[in-house]
């Protein structure tokens, strides 16, 4: 069993950044791993996905802002976020699948950390 638990969420001034990790236990070798944010009331969106090799994907709304990478020995996830804007405030998972990677549905990740809620003001 996969377990996923985020940290590093907390409030900063726009412009400011953070970094959140995602520390995975049990089997995750080769795992496509992602970030998604969900607002109140919207859908979970894909932000970033890394492959097992490292390659990476990334959403229009952060590309050049935020960078995913992983640790495989540490199993963790990381997301940095530079150039943070107050319409990033919104709860930030981790999440991780096995198979097939990049996909960019929620519903195709198996495994969900519990979230961060990132705040970010003008």
């Amino acid at each position: 069993q996969v377990q996923l638990v985020e940290s590093g969420g907390g409030s900063v001034q726009s412009g400011g950044s953070l970094r959140l990790s995602c520390a995975a236990s049990g089997y995750t070798y080769g795992m496509c791993l992602a970030w998604f944010r969900q607002a109140p009331g919207k859908e979970r969106e894909v932000i970033a996905v890394i492959g097992r090799g490292g390659s990476t994907n990334y959403a229009d709304s952060v590309k050049g802002r935020f960078t995913i990478s992983r640790d495989n020995p540490k199993k963790t996830l990381y997301l940095q976020m530079n150039s943070l804007k107050p319409e990033d405030t919104v709860m930030y998972y981790c999440a991780a699948r096995f198979g097939t990677c990049p996909v960019f549905p929620a519903f195709e990740y198996t495994y969900w950390g519990q979230g961060t809620q990132v705040t970010v003001s003008s």
